[in-house]
């Protein structure tokens, strides 16, 4: 007898078969009626038991949270809201489920609440569809990269630089936090350290993704990568998944086109795939913005959303007329923004690419050309002295989902930068030896997987489309 999944059942020609189903109970009404969800599909299948065949003490075991095997007949069913539904022959209880503790009953629960319980929470409808379509896309990612010729570079996550230059790491240490090792002059020996030299999680595996991109071409990281950075937003992650291409001989347009491309193919993707998932959570997110105020609601559904990026040609605007157009919008004039644009150079904030994008152009937006006071040491410095070539792309609800730039392969203005940001240029020897060595034109930019997943699920923390998010003052799990 064959065992399927209730995704299988609720789509296949096993009609007046007898089937074979595990699963875990969502409901059991009137002791006859078992809703059972394995996790392959939303839907559950409706699973009718003749309670007068079953014995009353394993009828009882049969709560919401239940693990169930289930033996029975694939029939039509007789009732409203699904196709076909299993006549038991069979129930064996795997494992049961107290309905006095089991906190994941029947009923609408707060997201704050299930954070609580990261570990059950994928029980619910709404995240078991978020993490059906962050399984997706992760897919995509992988599947647009080898279908256009790149390969799949495992880069460090620990390691001594740091490529961001903020600093905001996590050191890796084995030493004795309580006695470590000191030198003469009375700071931390770190020779004495297992890799013999101070090291960290990584920020971001782009420099040694740049290595291979010059020789083999174009190649990607997705992995994961850490910042100790204290941001208790519904933005940020202190663990957090990046994608990463580089490519030889690319500039900032091809880099930009690479980028929009790459973001319409994995929407693609689970538009066509993941049908059942986005409608379930296109309606959710209709159900909770009829609470909002109607200037906080989004402009279009979720599904349509997703459309429109893919449809659409991104707008390119240089920084310096972003900078113009947010400084004399309305919000701005009349002190809305919390960080007010008054001059050239200012970093832009969440509240401002969102205006960009959401206000003003109503579309996604890439800018390009920024201060190069606000970018990192590695990003090719534009002719002005002022600018270099990086890029940002920017989407409604999420702000920036991109980051990118042409790299600087002139050695001699690399050693300027790194001299002028005090980076001890020993630390990136291995680095710089890419621009004596058959230098060229290369580009590249990382994307935050978990934004990503935030944009095409329609959810409004980040906290909720990753498994165990960590933040600040929380590693549970």
């Amino acid at each position: 007898m064959n065992t399927y999944s209730v995704k299988e059942l609720l789509s296949s020609d096993h009609l007046h078969k007898e089937v074979t189903v595990n699963g875990w109970v969502k409901t059991f009404r009137s002791n006859r009626f078992i809703a059972l969800n394995d996790g392959s599909t939303i839907n559950n299948i409706q699973c009718v038991v003749n309670f007068e065949d079953f014995d009353e003490n394993l009828l009882k075991q049969i709560n919401t949270g239940a693990a169930l095997k289930i033996v029975g007949t694939l029939t039509e069913s007789q009732g409203k809201g699904q196709q076909v539904e299993i006549q038991v022959k069979e129930v064996i209880v795997h494992g049961g489920a107290d309905p006095e503790t089991y906190p994941i009953q029947p009923k609408k629960h707060s997201l704050e609440f299930l954070r609580e319980k990261a570990h059950l929470r994928v029980r619910t409808n709404t995240f078991s569809a978020i993490m059906r379509m962050r399984s997706a896309l992760s897919f995509a990612v992988h599947q647009y990269f080898q279908k256009n010729g790149f390969y799949h570079v495992h880069t460090p996550i620990i390691t001594g630089s740091d490529a961001e230059g903020a600093g905001e790491m996590f050191r890796v240490s084995t030493l004795d936090s309580k006695n470590p090792p000191l030198t003469d002059e009375g700071t931390i020996d770190y020779r004495e350290d297992f890799f013999g030299k101070e090291t960290n999680l990584t920020v971001s595996g782009q420099l040694e993704a740049e290595t291979y991109a010059m020789a083999l071409g174009k190649v990607y990281t997705f992995g994961p990568t850490f910042r100790a950075e204290n941001s208790n937003t519904s933005r940020h992650l202190a663990e957090f998944w990046m994608i990463e291409p580089e490519v030889a001989f690319n500039d900032l347009d091809a880099n930009m086109d690479l980028a929009e491309d790459f973001i319409k193919d994995v929407l693609s993707y689970v538009l066509e795939n993941c049908q059942e998932d986005l409608k379930f959570l296109e309606q959710r997110l209709l159900d909770e913005e009829k609470r909002k105020p109607q200037a906080e609601r989004s402009d279009m559904p979720l599904i349509e959303k997703l459309k429109f990026v893919v449809d659409n040609t991104f707008k390119r605007v240089s920084y310096t007329e972003a900078i113009d157009i947010l400084r004399n919008c309305k919000p701005n004039k009349k002190k809305q923004f919390k960080y007010i644009i008054d001059e050239w150079g200012a970093d832009l904030q969440s509240e401002h690419e969102r205006y960009l994008v959401e206000k003003h152009f109503k579309c996604p937006v890439i800018l390009f050309d920024y201060p190069a006071k606000i970018k990192a040491f590695y990003m090719r410095l534009n002719e002005d002295q002022k600018t270099v070539r990086a890029m940002d792309i920017l989407f409604p609800g999420i702000g920036e989902i991109v980051g990118g730039s042409q790299r600087e392969e002139r050695l001699d203005v690399l050693k300027e930068k790194i001299k002028a940001l005090d980076i001890d240029e020993k630390e990136l020897w291995w680095y710089l030896d890419l621009r004596k060595f058959g230098t060229a034109t290369h580009s590249g930019f990382g994307l935050g997987f978990e934004r990503l997943v935030l944009f095409a699920t329609g959810m409004g923390n980040i906290r909720d489309v990753i498994p165990f998010p960590r933040t600040p003052q929380n590693a549970e799990f």
